[in-house]
């Protein structure tokens, strides 16, 4: 089963049966929200919330990359996470 778009691509995550490791899970959330919603334009999180930071710094060291470009990302690397993670 492979996506062809990002809404399939979404989906198709939400049938890993094992968790990808957190850089995977890092580089899926950043492509998704640079799809999505385009530049990182919010607040650094503050205080040791890394996590959060985590993330923010991922979305951001993406920023210029158009959503068409990310939204494509996303999806190839969902289908190469899928051979792994389904």
């Amino acid at each position: 089963m492979k996506a062809n778009t990002l809404e399939e691509a979404v989906a198709l995550t939400k049938k890993f049966t094992s968790k990808p490791s957190n850089e995977e899970l890092l580089k899926v959330y950043s492509l998704y929200k640079q799809a999505s919603e385009g530049d990182n334009e919010e607040e650094r999180p503050t205080g040791f919330d890394f996590v959060a930071a985590a993330k923010y710094n991922a979305w951001l060291a993406l920023k210029g990359k158009s959503k068409e470009e990310a939204s494509s990302d996303y999806v190839e690397l969902v289908n190469k996470l899928s051979e792994k993670y389904i």
